[in-house]
């Protein structure tokens, strides 16, 4: 599902603009986004999940087509974990 889809989802079943659709999400993103820019960032959605930052270590790996071996950086990455009701309904 794309956001163009996901846009046209909340208009309908909100029964609102498009416009306002699209702030609405852009908002939603936006807020998730500065949450887990904090240093303990973490979003709960109860009954969806939980979005939370971890820091992934520096590591060795191997360029596939070579075989030399490179450096990954360190890296924030996002987890997810879906709630009681997603995994329900999944």
């Amino acid at each position: 599902m794309t956001k163009a889809e996901i846009i046209d989802k909340m208009a309908t079943d909100a029964k609102i603009t498009k416009a306002a659709a699209s702030e609405a999400l852009n908002s939603f993103i936006d807020a998730v986004t500065k949450a887990l820019k904090k240093k303990e960032g973490k979003v709960t959605l109860v009954g969806f999940g939980t979005f939370s930052k971890s820091r992934r270590k520096a590591r060795k790996g191997r360029n596939p087509q070579t075989g030399a071996e490179i450096k990954i950086a360190a890296a924030n990455v996002v987890k997810f974990k879906p709630g009681k009701k997603l995994k329900e309904a999944i």
